[in-house]
């Protein structure tokens, strides 16, 4: 069975295929069900900034990107931003957008939907209708300093301030290779990353990462980070905590649930985890902790899904917003699983003040592909070794026999 608190529907018998929501392109979003308007109270005790930020121009590929636009937006007073969403093909990914972009109106913010990749001409159209926005913002905020989309529209940028906001987990190997002064390259990469698309957009790449190292001291350029990762960012980065004081304070508190909910990873389609043995601990993970629900990541297989059906009885639900807001209004799990993902950060930061736990199963070297990247093992082990307020839950034998 596949569900989803947001719409999503289930194609009758046919379980773990699921519809998208319908979507116009460039219409306005409508208003989420249940979802309240945000209640513009004072933060702190102090009056919310009236100064606009018209000059400030945010770039997103994901929901969670823009979640955390917003958390940014919050902490930072800022007001009245213009958010480009650079739009995915994923029908799932851009189910997820249409809605936080919905949210982000509301906040009084401008969002600005963009097909960039809506055939061979888009890019073109897309970076031509940017040019004259990235002229005039003073401040740029990004998500994913990996995207190519990202480091060409920096190459064009005049911002003298620029904020990278969370992207999940990629924020600590960014951090990592900036502060290495490395080539800017995802983690689950393998191999050299010198194909011919590499060579072409490297000279793109290379003045991105100039843009996002900190200047000398007393330079006029600057560079920040908003994150809830543990991270050590290079001299001269400022970096700001993400507490997700904006979701708190706009959803919630959940009712739990007596049964255990999983969130899933994309670990098997980005070709770093075996998917038997995926779906084996999956299975052991729900016996012994008396799960029902399977929270799909967006970019999960159908294919994948038919199997967790069919093979653990468990419940898929594909979520209409990042887990952090579902979480938060609830109703949810009084026990969350998770493999190493950036939930295993946020969730404890999301859903404090609540009862509900967060527990993470860290990934045997076992499970591991042939073709997983040689940095795999110890960025997974150190995505669950430095989450706090969670409960570790070590690989056994018994869970590798299913």
């Amino acid at each position: 069975m596949v569900s989803s608190p947001e719409g999503t529907r289930a194609v009758p018998g046919t379980p773990g295929a699921e519809v998208p929501p319908p979507e116009t392109t460039g219409s306005p979003a409508r208003r989420l069900r249940g979802v309240p308007r945000q209640r513009r109270t004072a933060r702190s005790g102090a009056p919310r900034a009236a100064a606009r930020d018209t000059d400030t121009l945010a770039f997103v590929e994901s929901p969670v990107q823009l979640l955390n636009v917003l958390e940014w937006a919050h902490t930072a007073q800022a007001t009245e931003l213009t958010v480009v969403v650079l739009s995915p093909h994923d029908p799932m990914t851009r189910g997820q957008l249409r809605r936080m972009a919905e949210l982000a109106r509301d906040e009084g913010h401008t969002v600005r939907w963009e097909e960039a990749r809506g055939g061979p001409t888009a890019p073109m159209r897309t970076i031509g209708g940017l040019t004259p926005l990235l002229r005039r913002a003073r401040r740029v905020v990004i998500g994913d300093p990996f995207s190519r989309y990202v480091q060409l529209l920096l190459s064009l940028a005049r911002a003298r301030d620029l904020v990278v906001v969370d992207d999940g987990t990629a924020t600590m190997e960014f951090i990592s290779q900036l502060a290495r002064g490395e080539r800017l390259v995802r983690w689950h990469r393998s191999g050299s990353g010198r194909g011919a698309r590499d060579l072409v957009f490297a000279p793109f790449s290379a003045t991105a990462r100039r843009r996002l190292t900190p200047a000398p001291e007393g330079g006029r350029r600057t560079v920040a980070l908003f994150s809830s990762m543990p991270v050590e960012a290079p001299p001269g980065v400022e970096v700001t905590t993400n507490e997700f004081a904006w979701t708190r304070g706009r959803f919630g508190p959940p009712r739990l649930t007596r049964a255990a909910d999983i969130v899933g990873t994309s670990l098997v389609e980005t070709g770093v985890v075996d998917a038997d043995r995926y779906l084996a601990a999956v299975r052991t993970l729900a016996r012994t902790h008396g799960a029902t629900r399977y929270f799909a990541h967006r970019k999960e297989s159908t294919e994948k899904l038919h199997r967790l059906v069919a093979e653990t009885g468990l419940e898929i639900v594909r979520p209409d917003l990042p887990l952090e807001l579902i979480a938060r209004r609830g109703p949810i799990g009084g026990l969350i699983v998770s493999f190493p993902s950036t939930v295993v950060h946020t969730l404890p930061l999301a859903l404090l003040g609540t009862e509900v736990k967060v527990a993470v199963c860290d990934i045997d070297p076992e499970w591991l592909t042939a073709n997983a990247s040689p940095r795999a093992q110890g960025f997974l082990d150190g995505v669950t070794g430095t989450a706090r307020d969670v409960q570790r839950l070590p690989f056994t034998q018994r869970m590798a026999a299913g």
